[in-house]
This record gives C-alpha cells, structure tokens and sequence, in this order.
C-alpha cells in the first residue's frame, strides 16, 4: 500500500467514525495515529466523554474484532486470558480461550482491577502472546488495547503500574464538547431515533496491516532522530523530574510521527509531527519530583516546555528521483 493509499483510508476512517463522535477531530487522529503505529492506548477522563463509544467506533470502522472486558476488583488473570477446562465426554483439558484474543480489546476503567489482574496484560501488550499453563499462544493480528480510567475517582481503584503505564504508546483525553457540539449531538440522537449506531468498515485485516507495512517505508532525517533523542535525553536530567523516559519512549516517537506523516500524505518525518505527539506520548511516562506532586506542576507542562525550548532542525524535503 502507498503513503497516499494511507491517507486516503486514513481520513475515510476518521470521516466514519466522527459520524457519530461530534467536535473531537485531533483526539481520533491520536487515535488512529497511535493503532497504526501498532501501540496501545489509555484514555483518561471524566465519565460520560464517550471513552468506551470511541472505541467500539474504530473497531467496526477497521473492521476488527472487538471485544470489552469491565475491570472489577474481583476481575482474575483468568478472567481475560482464559483457562484449561475439563471435558468428560473426551477426557482431555481443552482451551478456553479469554476475551483478550481478539483484535481490539477495550479494558475498560482498568484501574478498578487489582494489580495482580492488571499484569494479566503486560506479556500481551509487550509480547503480543500469552502464556497459558507453560504454552506460549500468539494473539491475533493487529493486537491493540484501547484501556480507560477515570482520573478524579480514587476509592476501589489501584494505579496502574508504572510498567504498565509505560506500555501505552500515548495516554489521552477527551474532554468536553462545547455548547454547539453539544447541541449537534443531541439532534443527531433525535434524528436516527435510537441509541445504537452501526458503523460501515472501511478497512479490514489485510488492509490495516498493509497500512502499517507502509510506515515502515517513510524516511526519518537523522537530524529528526537526533532532535528525538534530544527531547528524551532532556527529560532525564529536568530538574522538576524524578525519572525520565526511557528508550521506550524514543521509540513510541519514531512509531507515531512515521504514522503522523503517513495519515498526512508525506512519506518523510517533519518537526511538526514530533511537536503533534511528544506530549502524548511522553507525559505518562514521566514522574515529578516528590516536592512538586503538592504544586500544580504537571509532566504535560514540562514536555512543552522541552518543545519551546529545544532547538528545531532544519530538514530538507526528500527528493523524488
């Protein structure tokens, strides 16, 4: 597939799905960014901001297979992985396979699970495969998690680990429609005259693993590499900043700007794409200080700061031969 093949299904996509998600245009080409880039995803906001509709929206556009699990304290690692069971008719175990092989799982409000549950995840989202008894099983493919939580509710709920944290290629929000978008909403609901929508694929397998094949191919100026490195190196060593980003950020970079510059046409990495996507894609990755957690400090606000501050390269367009 070519880069422009990429945009093409790129904006039909986001034509799709903003059928039902009103006024929230930047948000779903995150979105979209960070899936091509074959990452993970936390959304991370109030109630009722369509966290759990986005989701299931990209699902039917891409034409993946979907499915949710709701996070509970009494949720077991069985619970989304499955287990052995036992059949008499046939005296053998046979797999019983758990939510998590499909292609798109939305682990919704991830954060009411005990720790023990929520590592449940960490060999499938770094490794795309679970391990079942002492076999290893491959997920499907493409394999993303969309994972939300709420970020001002603190009772019965367990912060996710920062291991885990740091497997989400972005963390974002969505926050709240304006008064007209609002309003466009509620006449949307009026006019289809029920709660459910049902989006058309655009995509499917192939085509979605054809787009993110075609990633591999945009080119990545040195300098753009450096000014990467640059803006992670900066992060270790912030005076506001107890730990850094890690390489795994570097990489979480590179993944989304290539996605950023494909879904915009060009087959080449611009500055702009690393300004689009560092604050997404580092903040969570980052931990204040202990003596700023108290101030109104944030590690959104220190990324900005980086961004202001670091010098930009001066890249030359590619030239077509």
């Amino acid at each position: 597939m070519t880069i422009a093949k990429v945009a093409d299904k790129g904006e039909a996509l986001l034509s799709q799905v903003e059928r039902v998600i009103v006024g929230k245009t930047e948000v779903l080409r995150l979105i979209l960014t960070g899936i091509l880039a074959g990452g993970h995803i936390l959304l991370e906001d109030f109630p009722g901001l369509a966290k759990t509709l986005i989701a299931r929206c990209f699902a039917q556009a891409l034409g993946l297979s979907f499915k949710r699990i709701q996070f509970t304290p009494d949720l077991l690692p069985t619970d989304i992985l499955g287990t052995y069971i036992f059949r008499q008719e046939t005296g053998e175990f046979v797999l019983r396979r758990g939510p998590i092989f499909t292609q798109l799982i939305l682990a919704d409000e991830i954060n009411r699970a005990t720790p023990k549950t929520q590592s449940a995840l960490l060999e499938a989202m770094q490794e795309f495969q679970v391990t079942l008894e002492g076999e290893t099983l491959p997920l499907p493919q493409p394999f993303n998690v969309i994972a939300t939580q709420n970020p001002i509710e603190y009772e019965g709920t367990f912060p996710l680990p920062e291991a885990q944290v740091d497997r989400f290629i972005m963390r974002l929000s969505i926050g709240y429609p304006t008064p007209g978008e609002e309003v466009n909403i509620l006449q949307r609901r009026i006019d289809r005259k029920e709660d459910e929508v049902l989006l058309a694929a655009v995509t499917d397998t192939e085509k979605v693993l054809a787009m993110r094949a075609a990633l591999e191919e945009v080119f990545v100026d040195p300098d753009i590499l450096a000014y990467i490195t640059s803006l992670v190196d900066e992060t270790r060593h912030h005076k506001s900043l107890a730990v850094g980003a890690s390489p795994r950020g570097s990489l979480a970079l590179l993944k989304l700007s290539r996605a950023r510059a494909a879904l915009a046409g060009r087959d080449f990495v611009i500055p702009d794409d690393i300004k689009e996507v560092a604050v997404p894609a580092l903040a969570h990755r980052l931990i204040l200080s202990p003596d700023l957690w108290a101030s109104k400090v944030r590690a959104q606000d220190v990324v900005s700061e980086l961004l202001y501050r670091l010098p930009v390269p001066k890249v030359a367009v590619p030239q077509v031969v």
